[in-house]
């Protein structure tokens, strides 16, 4: 039955284009359908608990996705925070105020590209990756993080901490996650003792950057008036809460 109210929606273009889901997913279309913010989702946003154990943004993204059918678990972390800009969009409008070296700036959200993707690397819908270490010349195999494995790592770290407070597992944790194999092993214990003992400095900032260029995302590269060199957007407290 049709609602007797309107409500403004928008489609949002993901970055990945939809090429890495299966196609059977509603994300397979490479877009969705985003609902404009009303006073409920307002409610999520000042949700003191929400905000204390940092469900805030995905629940608030949650609501405002109108495609049904979705696992949001499912999607990409890149194509996640294609939905987060048009959220913020969509709520408070296009220009973003930041302050960069003590001066302040506006951007207009609504000029951020989506980064160009090898979509040839990505036939087949596999999220699955070959990299040789330029160091070793290891070879491993990779998957690009979603919002499951964002929320797995989030996990793990917490607990990790929990054991040792002065431990600052973030990167290797991180990259446990990514890896699928190396050299064919793909038991998790494997690819635990490489990463721990094994995985050089140099060649982790090669995978990750070699990571950086495969994953879809937004590029959020911008160029600020006075400022010489292009500086990656920086999202603050008052990206949602403008009044912060």
């Amino acid at each position: 039955m049709d609602s007797k109210f309107k409500l403004p929606t928008e489609t949002v273009e993901l970055p990945s284009k939809g090429l890495l889901y299966s196609e059977d997913s509603p994300l397979a279309k490479g877009e969705i359908e985003m609902k404009y913010m009303t006073a409920r989702e307002e409610d999520i946003l000042t949700n003191r608990n929400y905000i204390a154990n940092g469900t805030v943004i995905d629940r608030l993204l949650k609501s405002l996705i109108v495609t049904e059918g979705i696992n949001f678990d499912d999607i990409l972390v890149g194509d996640k925070n294609a939905i987060m800009i048009a959220a913020r969009i969509l709520a408070y409008g296009k220009d973003y105020t930041i302050v960069y070296n003590g001066e302040k700036h506006t951007v207009d959200l609504s000029t951020l590209n989506n980064k160009p993707i090898d979509e040839v690397a990505f036939a087949g819908r596999l999220n699955k990756f070959k990299f040789t270490l330029p160091k070793t010349g290891n070879e491993v195999e990779y998957r690009l993080l979603t919002h499951a494995d964002e929320t797995y790592i989030e996990n793990e770290i917490k607990g990790l901490k929990k054991l040792d407070k002065e431990a600052s597992p973030e990167v290797t944790t991180r990259l446990k996650r990514m890896i699928t194999s190396v050299n064919g092993l793909t038991d998790i214990k494997d690819i635990r003792e490489f990463v721990d003992n094994y995985l050089l400095a140099s060649d982790a900032r090669a995978f990750r950057e070699e990571y950086a260029k495969i994953q879809p995302d937004v590029d959020l590269t911008i160029s600020l008036s006075g400022v010489e060199e292009d500086v990656s957007l920086p999202i603050g407290l008052d990206f949602f809460w403008p009044d912060a």
